[in-house]
């Protein structure tokens, strides 16, 4: 896929860093990442079902998911849930290795008490998201510039 930065900046991506407990959601809007409200697991169907109302709410046209490069167990169930969710535009997988460290420690400012609660609430996983939506586009516009 050959996307320069002006493309991207004219279209809603959504991000996910999918979890067993939360998953963290992002947008680029006007080439502009910023943090959504994560969704808190139930169970998968439960979760499936609102991610899939995120995406018709948003009608993004890409959705890009993390995906770990060496669990492959973790690689299996996030195909499968991505394979529940309701969505018809392109789905693009992203290393997500180091994500949610690089995610924590952009939280360096916080207090130890508010960094656990970010782990807690999923706003961490947000974070996530959007260090995936990064990748993403650094991936898509250093392809472009070959």
């Amino acid at each position: 896929m050959r996307e320069s930065m002006q493309d991207l900046t004219n279209q809603t991506i959504i991000g996910c860093d999918i979890g067993l407990k939360r998953i963290g959601l992002a947008k680029i809007c006007n080439g502009i990442i910023l943090p959504l409200a994560p969704l808190l697991r139930k169970n998968r169907n439960q979760a499936a079902q609102e991610l899939s109302k995120l995406l018709i709410e948003q009608n993004p046209i890409t959705l890009v998911v993390g995906m770990p490069s060496q669990n492959l167990e973790m690689q299996k169930r996030i195909k499968h849930f991505i394979s529940l969710v309701a969505f018809d535009g392109q789905i693009i997988y992203i290393n997500e290795d180091n994500t949610s460290l690089e995610a924590l420690e952009s939280l360096c400012h916080f207090s130890r008490g508010n960094k656990i609660n970010a782990q807690k609430n999923g706003k961490l996983d947000s974070l996530a998201a959007c260090k995936i939506l990064e990748r993403y586009i650094a991936n898509t516009t250093n392809k472009s510039e070959l």
